[in-house]
């Protein structure tokens, strides 16, 4: 590692990772972070994405690695990386493996709320040498959150949130930034008190509960759900009614996204017809 460099301290792995004050070549494996590097303007500081990433930034001068589960290493080892970035959960597996190897990984933490994603953006500003565009950033998302939770001036419908991660659905509980979504959008989830991010399913109480408004999260790309199989085996268009919303893997519109444009998805979501009687401008 060339130039002056700094230890911190990664608490999901619980080691210390050497890192240059300023990386330069940043391997992130997150969409959702490499859209906030973007918007800090520290793109020249990537050198490697995941393929998700292009979906909302221009990756087009970045080598794409890998995916969230599955990395090129010839192609890691090229790159000579001085920071990868990687998110808990699924992508820990590949975390402690390169932890072993010495390379110079850090995982941030999934997060559990809207605040979680603006600390994440914050800490992504610290390891990038970037504190202060991480706070101009965060500065701005946290004033369009007050902005838009501010058009609320009613009781809002009542949702559902049903998510398929690919093709295993669950539900949005009480611990995940899809409950803020749903209440700064004004609604209200009818599981936020869950002490669970993502529950599964409970198809017959949400029968009894018979929310006014189903978000419908899928991935038309990669593992695409027949909504219309979908409606028929569910049957509860017959049993009362409600606006059924399809979210998908678009900035404007991706419930699960940890990225700036959750900001994007919060303004459509109050654009819906739902939604709408109880938002003013």
């Amino acid at each position: 590692m060339n130039g002056p460099s700094r230890t911190v301290r990664c608490e999901v792995l619980d080691r210390q990772v050497t890192v240059p004050l300023v990386p330069q070549r940043v391997i992130c494996l997150v969409s959702g972070w490499s859209e906030a590097i973007w918007r800090m303007g520290l793109a020249d500081q990537v050198v490697g994405v995941s393929k998700y990433c292009r979906r909302y930034v221009d990756t087009l001068e970045k080598v794409v690695v890998g995916d969230y589960l599955k990395v090129d290493e010839s192609l890691l080892e090229e790159l000579e990386p001085d920071l990868i970035l990687v998110t808990g959960g699924v992508q820990l597996g590949l975390a402690r493996r390169w932890a072993k190897q010495g390379r110079p990984v850090f995982v941030l933490p999934l997060p559990d709320s809207i605040a979680g994603i603006l600390e994440n953006i914050r800490k992504l500003g610290a390891l990038l040498g970037a504190m202060a565009a991480a706070h101009r950033l965060t500065d701005t998302l946290e004033c369009e959150i007050a902005r838009l939770q501010g058009k609320n001036k009613a009781p809002g419908p009542r949702v559902y949130a049903e998510l398929w991660f690919g093709r295993h659905p669950r539900m949005a509980g009480g611990l995940t930034f899809v409950h803020d979504i749903i209440r700064i959008a004004g609604g209200q989830n009818i599981w936020e008190d869950i002490p669970e991010g993502y529950p599964q399913l409970d198809l017959a109480a949400v029968e009894r509960v018979q929310p006014e408004v189903i978000l419908l999260f899928h991935e038309a790309d990669d593992h695409p759900l027949d909504v219309q199989a979908w409606q028929r085996e569910r049957g509860w268009i017959k049993r009362w009614n409600f606006e059924l919303i399809e979210c998908g893997i678009e900035p404007s519109r991706n419930i699960i996204h940890d990225g700036p444009s959750i900001i994007e998805t919060l303004a459509w979501l109050q654009t819906q017809p739902a939604f709408i009687g109880c938002c003013t401008d």
